[in-house]
């Protein structure tokens, strides 16, 4: 049976170098581990008008739908982050009750869990592959390679070329040749 860790989101961020990426952070409830989740330029923009309370979101859809599904109903959910695949974290809204599982996107996902206060849980295994030791006054922030979308890894694989970073760069490589493996079998 597979061990949760129960994650809370710390910040959401802009990439810098990218206007069209930005970077959900997840602490453990220890924060001592992060996990790193990208997601696009809109659902940064959707978190940044809740964060800093930019307008009524009370009648943007996702709060609509939280108030009136969610909360009028006896319905119990949690969100589990099950595995990667493809660049991308496999991520459930399940019903604990029923135990049915519905595939969510990962960030929409982290936006249900921000705006309903939904339980975020990732299986203790993938979260010791995935996370990074969490450090407050931290500079950077390092995202995992198997995590990164194909045009994040190839402008990562060009940039490490062009900054002749060759180690790097023949890690960036491994994982575009494993995805294309992949896609083939």
């Amino acid at each position: 049976m597979n061990k949760y860790i129960r994650l809370n989101i710390k910040n959401v961020s802009g990439i810098s170098g990218t206007e069209e990426m930005g970077v959900i952070v997840l602490l453990d409830e220890e924060e001592e581990r992060q996990l790193s989740i990208t997601c696009d330029r809109n659902m940064t923009y959707q978190f940044s008008l809740r964060i800093n309370n930019i307008g009524n979101t009370q009648k943007l859809l996702p709060e609509v739908l939280v108030n009136k599904l969610l909360y009028s109903a006896s319905y119990r959910f949690e969100i589990i982050i099950d595995g990667v695949k493809d660049g991308q974290y496999v991520v459930f809204l399940e019903d604990i009750d029923s135990m049915e599982r519905m595939p969510v996107r990962a960030s929409d996902a982290m936006l249900l869990a921000y705006i309903s206060d939904i339980p975020i849980y990732i299986t203790e295994e993938l979260m010791n592959q995935q996370s990074t030791k969490y450090s407050p006054n931290a500079k950077g922030l390092a995202l995992p390679v198997n995590t990164l979308s194909n045009s994040m890894l190839r402008r990562a694989l060009d940039k490490a070329v062009a900054d002749e970073n060759y180690e790097l760069a023949s890690k960036l490589k491994e994982e575009v040749d494993s995805r294309k493996k992949g896609s083939t079998e």
